[in-house]
């Protein structure tokens, strides 16, 4: 099992340079991995944030062997255009590394309602499907023309293509919701969160299938129960309102093998 380092873009986070800093430390630690949160604003919306695709291209410029992402972006209040350019440009940036990890979005925070994004759950996973579609295409160096019931795109050619083929789609989903688990059965890997226990993993990979990246979030199981389970990663939450003296012991402290 890999381990990695799962951190909000907002609070002690919002300092790029010291995050990125912190990364070094955990590559240094013999951490696996760092994936950052994507929020415009959280739950307050008066939190200092930054944004997470500028600190992950700090991150990489600083690394040179963990795996790096945001975790998650969600696709439908982004532009997918806009993200597969991102995420080709962390891909090469990091010689290889980049995971793209995505998802609806957040309930019960202003990133949505606050900017008239969309707030219905089922339109926002239509969006999410189509836009991941159209990710892939522009990934593949070919001219692009689509035209969908969200998006459009004509005659756009999208170079260079990412280093990795593919790169990495770890998708998102809360446990039990079983449309994120099919959705995941089409890409690389799946995060589900809030799951009961390891024994639950079972019915994960019926749904997704054997052979995914199955990333859980650390909880009062142990890593090995996890790991016995099937999970591949496991990522490891700092609190965004610590102190940096703590947040830096925890990484240094390395993860727990």
């Amino acid at each position: 099992m890999r381990h990695g380092v799962f951190t909000p873009n907002f609070g002690v986070f919002s300092d790029a340079a010291f995050v990125a800093d912190l990364a070094a430390s955990a590559e240094s630690a013999d951490w696996d991995g760092w994936f950052h949160w994507d929020h415009v604003v959280h739950r307050g919306g008066d939190e200092p944030a930054a944004d997470p695709w500028m600190t992950l291209a700090l991150i990489a410029a600083n690394t040179s062997r963990i795996a790096l992402g945001p975790m998650v972006t969600p696709l439908p209040r982004r532009r997918p255009w806009n993200v597969a350019r991102q995420a080709t440009t962390l891909d090469h940036i990091s010689r290889g590394r980049a995971i793209l990890g995505v998802g609806i979005g957040a309930t019960g925070t202003p990133e949505f309602d606050g900017f008239a994004e969309e707030v219905d759950l089922r339109r926002r996973g239509s969006m999410l499907d189509e836009g991941l579609e159209l990710v892939r295409e522009l990934w593949s160096g070919e001219e692009v023309d689509h035209v969908g019931e969200h998006y459009r795109v004509q005659g756009v050619t999208f170079v260079p293509r990412p280093v990795q083929d593919p790169l990495p789609i770890w998708i998102a989903e809360v446990w039990p919701a079983q449309a994120p688990l099919r959705r995941a059965a089409r890409y690389q890997g799946v995060v589900p969160l809030r799951m009961p226990g390891p024994e639950t993993l079972a019915k994960v990979f019926d749904v997704v299938g054997e052979g995914k990246e199955i990333v859980v979030v650390a909880d009062s199981h142990s890593a090995s129960s996890w790991e016995g389970a099937g999970a591949t990663w496991m990522l490891h939450g700092i609190s965004a309102f610590v102190d940096r003296a703590q947040v830096e012991g925890m990484v240094k402290a390395g993860p727990p093998r």
